[in-house]
């Protein structure tokens, strides 16, 4: 593997043992994936933040590289942490629990990364383009920004991020080739696809059926397939539900996603998978019960749009079961400036910052059930936190923080 002068003193420890150690990360995964050299990277996007998901052992890694004087070479972003850093009382987090994430926290900050924690690095400054190299880990941002964005990133480990961050660079593999772009499987969607649940569905079933291929959906970006005119929100949805169930980091959509729009981008030996209803989707992703104790929106991470529309939904009422509204911090200081989050607060819900559903300590809370629009939140759920889930529409969630209760 050919390396430049600056990457050998690195791996020589010429710019420190942190330096040193990183590069060792990314020769080793540049050697195990035949990679013939590394690629520099403009931005990095590091997973392995919530201290519920690190334990001790992972917040002593961190502990002992920012001790070793590392510090990160290109704009880097965390994933959430497994707290609102601010709030993180109001929401029943524990001491114990707050004290572990913030050592977390203070770890990266020696290490020159800001404590920006979102999934949608892209909605908050971190939004690279067409056609740059980057490093990310969260599986949903990677699907984004492969997909919605065209940039070119692996899905990244923690460890491995990291250290891209702090070398400026990752090996060349994977979807960093052109020729690893291509889909290796059609997608024929023959059923009406008409919300962002429906997409939610949509992607769990391919995901299911493709694992880590790269699927082409055709016909996907017609009027009244869910997807035309509808902007960016639905493709998180369908990428977030994709890497969930499957490991999609890559997807093309007919028409719509911009190296589906510049050309072929469809292996000659690329199967053919019908989808013709999502009831199977639909099925999977619920569980048979009727009382709600927490709905969750915003995984990933809500917009701006998308706080503004459970806002305007919920004036002039009251929720009887907890309602979190998860996002980044600087997407929540805008929500205030516009009076959205003292809308949802005088309805009785939050607007969570810095965390999400899947990475909080939600077994500390009492919780055993939640309603989500969210296809990710609902395949997790059940295991990373211990809930039986209910999946629907933002509208039924959003009646089910309401009642209390999941109606129809």
């Amino acid at each position: 593997m050919y390396l430049t002068a600056e990457e050998k003193a690195m791996l020589a420890g010429d710019f420190g043992p942190g330096a040193k150690r990183a590069m060792e990360i990314i020769v080793a995964l540049g050697k195990i994936y035949e990679a013939q050299d590394l690629v520099p990277v403009q931005s990095v996007q590091v997973a392995g933040v919530s201290y519920k998901n690190l334990g001790d052992a992972g917040l002593e890694f961190l502990r002992e590289w920012a001790g070793q004087g590392t510090r990160v070479r290109v704009p880097t972003t965390l994933n959430p942490a497994g707290m609102d850093l601010i709030h993180w009382r109001e929401l029943g987090i524990s001491a114990g629990f707050a004290r572990k994430q913030m050592a977390v926290i203070e770890a990266f900050e020696a290490m020159g990364i800001a404590p920006s924690c979102s999934c949608t690095p892209y909605l908050v400054g971190n939004r690279p383009a067409f056609g740059q190299h980057i490093a990310w880990s969260e599986s949903s941002a990677v699907s984004f920004a492969n997909s919605v964005l065209g940039a070119r990133t692996n899905r990244e480990g923690g460890p491995s991020a990291l250290a891209a961050a702090v070398t400026g660079r990752t090996a060349r593999y994977g979807l960093h080739l052109d020729e690893n772009r291509r889909a290796t499987h059609i997608i024929e969607v023959r059923c009406p696809v008409t919300s962002e649940a429906d997409l939610g569905a949509l992607g769990y079933l391919v995901g299911r059926r493709v694992k880590n291929g790269v699927p082409y959906f055709k016909g996907l970006g017609d009027k009244g397939q869910g997807i035309g005119g509808v902007g960016q929100g639905r493709l998180k949805a369908l990428g977030a539900a994709m890497a969930a169930s499957g490991a999609v980091a890559l997807y093309h959509v007919e028409g719509v996603t911009p190296e589906a729009r510049a050309g072929d981008v469809v292996a000659a030996e690329a199967e053919t998978v019908v989808i013709d209803s999502l009831d199977e989707g639909y099925v999977a992703l619920n569980s048979p019960i009727d009382e709600i104790d927490l709905v969750g929106i915003g995984c990933p991470h809500a917009s701006l749009v998308e706080i503004e529309e459970v806002a305007r939904w919920l004036e002039g009422k009251r929720v009887k079961a907890k309602l979190w509204i998860t996002t980044a911090r600087e997407t929540r200081e805008r929500a205030r400036e516009k009076g959205l989050v003292e809308l949802i607060e005088a309805a009785g819900g939050r607007v969570v910052a810095d965390t999400c559903l899947v990475v909080a300590p939600i077994e500390e809370l009492g919780l055993q059930s939640m309603a989500t629009n969210s296809a990710k939140a609902a395949f997790y759920a059940p295991t990373h936190s211990g809930l039986m889930v209910r999946f629907g529409g933002l509208e039924q969630c959003l009646e089910a923080a309401i009642t209390g209760k999941w109606l129809g």
